[in-house]
């Protein structure tokens, strides 16, 4: 009895994977309120009957892809440790890269799917959240400038992520962690690895 339930697991695990690969597919090619219950079961070798049993609607399945990615990273970076990170800021990077190539295929249509498609966007907030409140139980830092940080560090990073799978992937996913991680704890002084002039203030009352 035990061993069939073990089968019976497997089969829903692999049922559910193919369900949400298909519905990352079709968004990398149609709007996601264009996308049909049966062109999903299509892509997942299944009939109607069968996606039904799994989920109530597009919706549904949205949302879980969320939560399993939120899951998966979260899972990540806590197992990484908090100190461990402020000794080495790179680990957070190293992690997400990690992360991603646990299933290139999968990220891959994730996050290339087309820019009128919110699901990405989604995302992107519920790590600034989850990054939010991981800082905020350490650090004391004012609102603004963790928000300012904030969106700057995530929304650049989804953004890169995105535009690499966009593209022909000729570069390695790790190069291009790379290049980030120095972007982001470096500045563009770091990154180009020169000294920029200073910017001057507005309250010097200096015109371009």
């Amino acid at each position: 009895m035990q061993k069939r339930n073990r089968s019976a697991d497997r089969r829903v695990i692999r049922t559910k994977r193919a369900i949400k690969n298909a519905f990352a597919k079709l968004l990398t090619e149609k709007n996601i309120n264009d996308i049909t219950i049966s062109e999903i079961a299509s892509g997942a070798n299944i009939n109607r009957k069968t996606f039904y049993n799994y989920y109530s609607g597009v919706h549904e399945v949205i949302g879980e892809i969320e939560d399993d990615i939120i899951s998966r990273i979260d899972e990540a970076l806590t197992g990484i440790g908090f100190i461990n990170t402020l000794q080495s800021p790179y680990l957070i990077f190293d992690t997400l890269t990690a992360v991603i190539n646990t299933d290139t295929d999968f990220f891959g249509y994730l996050l290339g799917m087309n820019t009128n498609v919110s699901l990405t966007a989604k995302i992107a907030e519920l790590l600034k959240e989850k990054a939010k409140g991981f800082i905020l139980q350490y650090i004391e830092i004012d609102e603004l400038r963790l928000n300012l940080m904030n969106e700057f560090i995530i929304s650049g990073m989804v953004a890169v992520y995105q535009r690499w799978f966009h593209s022909d992937r000729s570069e390695p996913i790790e190069k291009i962690s790379e290049e980030m991680k120095l972007l982001a704890y470096k500045g563009l002084n770091g990154f180009l690895g020169m000294e920029l002039p200073d910017y001057p203030s507005a309250q010097q009352g200096d015109t371009p």
